[in-house]
């Protein structure tokens, strides 16, 4: 072997190395600092977050979800890179080039976890939006939560006759109207909250919404490219709650208690019906769940004294809707999605989104 191709031969052994050592490396260090809030939380509101907001207004510009294409493209590569090197394995019987190329395609996936470590994971480790804004929620008692319940109960009857529906009475508003009135929602929170005064970048419809659906998620942010995406073949009652529940992930808040609480506030403070009558039906959806459990009784009354045909409907869409769905595959992507919480010192999981209710007893209270 020549000289020459000595060093070539070293070069691709230190290129391999580098490919599985960096990443490697930046995982453990994110490990070892992540308990640091200083530093995290300079590195998320001093790094990370501009970074992603200019991301977010750079692939603004393009109508669909760069995150979801981006997506496609890397689970597509993947799937190709092992079926082709399962072939050539099979067809060559050589073991070692193999080996080289599974490495290849772990190294491909460590450099997606460490990205998404420096990337989304660091916002966990942060001051809370509660704790940011001075919020305390304290465990409520069942007549704290049943008089928020009726509060809502009855706000989203007295809107569900203002928005538009179709002969049938099913919500009827229209999304792309929405998906543009959605960098205004936040205008009037963010008086009352000043962590969440950004400028809001525009949230982009999924094009495989339906498979979302059967994972049983209805939208997701992308740190990669800064877009927040909602699923749009869901309900379309709760599409605009869900638009402003991806928006709070625009602005850092990471935690999915969190963010359902500060997508709810938003839109039932906002100047637009449709966003408030979706955000009180979500926050409904979150109340009914804790009080049935703890007195079914109660829930039945406040249901049968506030409820309208109108509300009742969409009250029902959604239920079937996701009944429908329900499947092995949903509580298997739930199960993964509740351990991607845990690893991230979210012990709630992802029930975290039912305990979003304290934080909505403890604000909305004062409304009463």
């Amino acid at each position: 072997m020549n000289t020459t191709n000595t060093e070539k031969l070293l070069n691709r052994i230190w290129l391999r190395m580098g490919a599985v050592i960096i990443p490697l490396a930046l995982v453990v260090l994110f490990q070892v600092l992540k308990k640091n809030q200083s530093f995290m939380t300079y590195w998320v509101f001093g790094v990370m977050a501009p970074a992603e907001r200019t991301l977010g207004r750079l692939w603004s510009l393009f109508p669909f979800s760069v995150a979801e294409v981006l997506t496609a493209v890397f689970l597509t590569g993947c799937v190709i890179w092992l079926v082709r090197s399962v072939v050539l394995l099979f067809r060559h019987r050589a073991p070692r080039p193999f080996l080289r190329r599974l490495l290849s395609l772990g190294a491909a996936w460590l450099w997606l976890w460490s990205g998404l470590c420096w990337l989304w994971n660091a916002a966990y480790y942060i001051p809370t939006f509660a704790q940011r804004e001075g919020l305390e929620a304290a465990p409520c008692s069942v007549e704290e939560l049943s008089a928020v319940t009726e509060y809502f109960a009855r706000q989203a009857a007295s809107r569900a006759s203002l928005v538009i529906r179709d002969e049938e009475g099913h919500f009827a508003e229209d999304l792309s109207g929405c998906f543009e009135q959605g960098t205004r929602i936040y205008q009037n929170i963010q008086t009352e909250f000043p962590s969440l005064d950004i400028k809001s970048v525009r949230v982009k419809p999924l094009l495989c919404s339906r498979l979302q659906s059967i994972l049983g998620f209805t939208g997701m942010y992308f740190p990669f490219t800064g877009e927040a995406n909602v699923n749009v073949d869901a309900p379309a009652c709760l599409v605009p709650a869900t638009i402003g529940h991806e928006m709070a992930h625009q602005r850092m808040v990471a935690s999915e208690l969190e963010a359902n609480f500060v997508g709810i506030a938003a839109c039932t403070s906002c100047d637009d019906v449709a966003f408030q009558y979706s955000g009180y039906l979500m926050g409904l959806i979150q109340l009914c769940n804790a009080l049935y459990s703890v007195s079914p009784d109660t829930w039945f009354d406040i249901a049968g004294r506030t409820f309208t045909p109108e509300l009742a409907r969409d009250w029902t869409d959604n239920n079937d809707y996701w009944e429908a769905l329900e499947s092995p595959v949903e509580n298997t992507a739930g199960d993964m999605y509740d351990t991607f919480l845990k690893s991230n010192d979210q012990e709630l999981g992802i029930l975290s989104y039912g305990a979003c209710v304290d934080l909505l007893v403890c604000y909305y209270s004062s409304k009463l």
